[in-house]
C-alpha cells in the first residue's frame, strides 16, 4: 500500500490537490504516521471553484494551508465511523457536516468514492472544494 500523497499523486484526477498540498507546505505532514481521513477534491471539484480562485490561494499559502486542512481530519475514520456521527473536527479546528442519511455527503460535497485505504489513514473522493463557514 502506499501513503495519502502517493495515492492521491498516482490516481491522477488529483493533480491540484497535489499541487496546492505541495505550494502549502504539507507533503510532510500527509506522508507522515497519521492516521488522517482525508476528504479529497477531485481535480473536477477544483475547476468549479470561481475563476481564478487557485491562483489566488497559491498567493496566499496561509489561506491555502487553512482551506486544505481543514478537508483533513485526525484519525482513519470509514464511511461507516462516519455514518455515526453529525459533524466532526478538521485539522484546521472547524466541524464540517457529515450526512449519510441518504448516500455520503460531507458538508457541501458528495462522496464520489468513499475509504480508499492509505497506509497513513483513509482517502474519501469528494466532488466539491468544502470552504469553512
Amino acid at each position: 500500500m502506499a501513503d495519502i500523497v502517493d495515492i492521491a499523486v498516482g490516481a491522477g484526477s488529483f493533480n491540484t490537490l497535489v499541487a496546492a498540498v505541495q505550494a502549502a507546505g504539507l507533503v510532510e505532514t500527509l506522508k507522515s504516521p497519521g492516521p488522517f481521513t482525508v476528504f479529497a477534491p477531485n481535480d473536477e471539484a477544483f475547476a468549479k471553484l470561481p475563476p481564478g480562485t487557485i491562483q489566488t490561494l497559491l498567493q496566499n499559502i496561509p489561506q491555502l494551508a487553512r482551506i486544505l486542512t481543514y478537508h483533513v481530519v485526525a484519525g482513519k475514520l470509514t464511511q461507516a465511523d462516519l455514518a455515526t456521527v453529525d459533524s466532526v473536527t478538521s485539522v484546521e479546528g472547524s466541524a464540517i457536516r457529515i450526512d449519510c442519511s441518504d448516500g455520503f455527503e460531507v458538508k457541501n460535497a458528495t462522496v464520489l468514492a468513499p475509504d480508499i485505504e492509505a497506509d497513513n489513514g483513509v482517502i474519501h473522493v469528494i466532488d466539491t472544494v468544502i470552504l469553512m463557514g
